[in-house]
């Protein structure tokens, strides 16, 4: 049972996710020849204050802040 976690920036709609569960699963079926029913997808989301990317949190970087 193909097990698929991801962690992404809070703030995307439940459509986005609906979309990115649909193609992350999807291509598991392709990639491993695994049914649908076997796939678990799970989708953690995180603060921007939380993501660091460099030096800086995205929270930061977003906002325009300079450090």
């Amino acid at each position: 049972m193909p097990i698929i976690t991801a962690r992404i920036v809070k703030g995307r709609s439940c459509e986005q996710k609906a979309a990115l569960i649909r193609e992350l699963a999807e291509g598991t079926m392709r990639a491993l020849d695994v049914p649908e029913a076997s796939i678990r997808v799970i989708l953690s989301e995180v603060d921007a204050a939380h993501w660091g990317v460099g030096t800086k949190s995205k929270a930061i970087i977003e906002q325009g802040i300079e450090e």
